[in-house]
């Protein structure tokens, strides 16, 4: 598939456990800027994630389906548990120059201890996504300045919701219902205990 790459396309990299309703308006919401944006499920290695990734990447996959957005491509071939390795096999399989890697606010301090996070710098702008209870605090910002981040803070008007509601609130009103079936289906995030 080509795309124009005189133009940014975004790479939003998630741990998808699960993708919620969240994730949906994140990915519609870009694809009303950007030309093109690449999307996988993966392994946060700083993270203990719910469900295996082929269940999360199949929740992805199906989330991306539903959405039916030609601008919205899902492909776990360019997922790595580190960002460096993703962001060059996207550049790699889709020859852009010009990404920006989407971040929750919730993961900016982070990013500073992430693998190669030099080598992050100088491949991609960070695109950061604001949640709510997930300022971006002024020593990460003045930390951003300091090593030369080339970053953006988003105005996307996110939902607060996370995964980890989906979880702790027993909902499944989180979760975009095409992904119910295979929820309930596979009993995953214990869902025989998640209430409509």
């Amino acid at each position: 598939m080509k795309f124009d790459k005189e133009n940014r396309i975004a790479l939003f990299g998630t741990s998808a456990d699960p993708p919620t309703i969240g994730h949906k308006k994140i990915l519609e919401e870009l694809s009303k800027i950007y030309s093109c944006i690449i999307t996988y499920a993966s392994d946060n290695p700083k993270k203990k994630h719910r469900e295996n990734i082929s269940f999360r990447r199949l929740l992805l996959k199906t989330l991306i389906e539903d959405i039916n957005n030609p601008k919205i491509i899902f492909n776990q071939k360019i997922s790595s548990p580190w960002a460096i390795d993703s962001i060059k096999k996207c550049k790699k399989t889709y020859a852009f120059n010009k990404i920006d890697f989407v971040i929750g606010s919730d993961l900016i301090s982070e990013i500073f201890s992430w693998k190669n996070f030099d080598k992050i710098l100088q491949e991609v702008k960070l695109l950061i996504i604001k949640r709510e209870g997930y300022p971006i605090e002024v020593r990460t910002l003045k930390m951003l300045e300091t090593y030369q981040v080339i970053f953006e803070i988003s105005s996307l008007n996110i939902p607060n919701i996370s995964s980890s509601k989906v979880i702790l609130n027993n909902k499944y009103s989180y979760l975009p219902k095409s992904l119910l079936d295979i929820v309930k289906k596979n009993n995953l995030y214990l869902s025989s205990k998640l209430e409509e």
